[in-house]
């Protein structure tokens, strides 16, 4: 019940932040944004809607394949609608918090136990970690190397951190979970240190699930280096469903008449300005990610076309996984828990 409530807070705060967003995007130029988005080509937000979708399939595919792993049973159509629903619990919760436990709650109604399920979201999560520093890191090259952003140095140095931040993490998850010794030392000096300070109640509890944790992800490492194919296989899903997802851009750009602008150009602004969004602690990034499309792609298009793209941009890629994943739950309403 305070889990529904929760929902339904984040829910309302969510739309309260759209209104908040179209008014301050739509209030100078109105009927400008409005014409343009009349008179936008079809046929590229038709290639805009379907790359999202080849984003969505390729997250799915990754999923599937880790999930083979543990049964044969799981097909790759259940692996769709758990990456919809994913999109929907990540689209309404702060830092995308409320997909992976749902992940491991729905894999458990597909006959995955817990500790499974659990291993098989940490291997999905390390690989799409790997994936997304590698994007990261090519986008800085890219940037360094043409000077896209000359006139935003403060969101520049904030892509940086943020860059630096997803690759201490990813580096942290690896040590975590190959370095177990190491680990459980750590662990146990936190715990006790925490306990002396009183903010620890129950110190053996509290260690107890802190090593299942850790045993979690030593697992699911253990499992991925040792299946050379599958962490090639694995990357490169999540490598080429970025990929889809930082293009997205330029076909909607197409689509209102404007073509000053190139790929590299749209796959580096799309991954500076997802990177800016990662610091908002709304749902969806919401505000961050709006202010940061503004500011990188506001390098390269102007007016009435930067508003109305931002607009598609943010439908295509954020609300309509949210629809579809709110609309896919009820897919799962029907089978049998195990």
């Amino acid at each position: 019940m305070e889990h529904i409530k929760n929902l339904r807070k984040n829910a309302v705060v969510l739309i309260f932040i759209l209104i908040i967003i179209l008014y301050f995007v739509l209030k100078d130029d109105f009927n400008n944004i409005i014409d343009t988005l009349a008179k936008a080509d079809l046929r590229w937000i038709f290639f805009a809607i379907l790359f999202v979708f080849a984003y969505w399939l390729l997250k799915a595919l990754c999923l599937h394949m880790i999930s083979r792993e543990y049964s044969h049973k799981i097909k790759f159509i259940d692996m769709v609608k758990l990456t919809l629903i994913t999109q929907f619990f990540n689209g309404i919760t702060p830092f995308s918090t409320g997909g992976q436990p749902m992940e491991i709650y729905y894999l458990s109604k597909m006959g995955i136990k817990a500790t499974r399920g659990t291993n098989i979201i940490v291997q999905n999560f390390i690989l799409y970690q790997v994936a997304l520093i590698t994007h990261g890191l090519i986008a800085i090259i890219l940037n360094y190397k043409f000077h896209f952003f000359k006139n935003i140095p403060i969101l520049k140095e904030l892509t940086l951190i943020g860059f630096l931040a997803n690759t201490i993490v990813g580096i942290v998850l690896l040590f975590i979970s190959f370095s177990t010794k190491f680990n459980t030392r750590i662990i146990n000096l936190i715990i006790s240190i925490g306990a002396k300070l009183k903010f620890i109640k129950n110190k053996e509890k509290t260690r107890e699930k802190w090593m299942e944790r850790l045993s979690e992800f030593h697992e699911s490492a253990t499992l991925l280096s040792n299946k050379k194919i599958l962490l090639i296989k694995g990357f490169l899903y999540n490598f080429l469903s970025l990929l889809m997802l930082y293009t997205i851009p330029l076909f909607i750009i197409y689509s209102m008449g404007n073509f000053d602008i190139n790929v590299v150009e749209a796959i580096t602004s799309s991954a500076y300005v997802l990177i800016i969004g990662a610091f908002v602690p709304i749902p969806g990034g919401s505000g961050g990610i709006e202010y940061g499309f503004m500011q990188f792609f506001g390098n390269f298009i102007k007016g009435s076309i930067l508003g109305a793209s931002l607009l598609v941009w943010r439908f295509i890629t954020y609300y309509l996984g949210i629809i579809l994943g709110a609309i896919t739950i009820n897919f799962f309403k029907g089978e049998k828990e195990v």
